[in-house]
């Protein structure tokens, strides 16, 4: 059974960093695609970034490019968002979400962020960016 488990999420300061962590079970990242989505009060869901096993390659919004990066850890078998330069635009609910439909990040580019490809999703990780 799939399961994710995001953790890292705090209150940060503009312009600091946090370091998101989605811990997953039940399947081998190698044959799946994980992503970042985050949800703010009042706004759609938003793909952040994603990272596909079969070819590790990555996919970036460029709402965040230059400033988040996904990582993964096979050993470990967690994905890691690693967010700098934080603003307080950033705050929402973070998730992360497994498929096994999308193949590769970097071929399937924006198409790899919508949602609609995600089958399984983990409880989300609130990042509060305030002064």
């Amino acid at each position: 059974q799939v399961h994710l488990v995001e953790s890292g999420g705090g209150l940060v300061q503009p312009g600091g960093s946090l370091r998101l962590s989605c811990a997953a079970s039940g399947f081998t990242l190698d044959a799946y695609a994980i992503a970042w989505f985050r949800q703010a009060p009042g706004k759609e869901r938003e793909g952040i970034s994603c990272i596909t096993g079969s070819d590790s390659t990555t996919y970036t919004a460029g709402s965040v490019k230059g400033r988040f990066t996904i990582s993964v850890d096979n050993a470990k078998n967690t994905v890691y968002l690693q967010m700098d330069s934080l603003k307080p635009e950033d705050t929402a609910l973070y998730f992360c979400a497994a498929s096994n439909r999308v193949t590769s990040a970097q071929h399937m580019g924006v198409i790899s962020l919508l949602s609609g490809w995600y089958d399984n999703w983990g409880q989300g990780t609130q990042v509060t960016v305030s002064s």
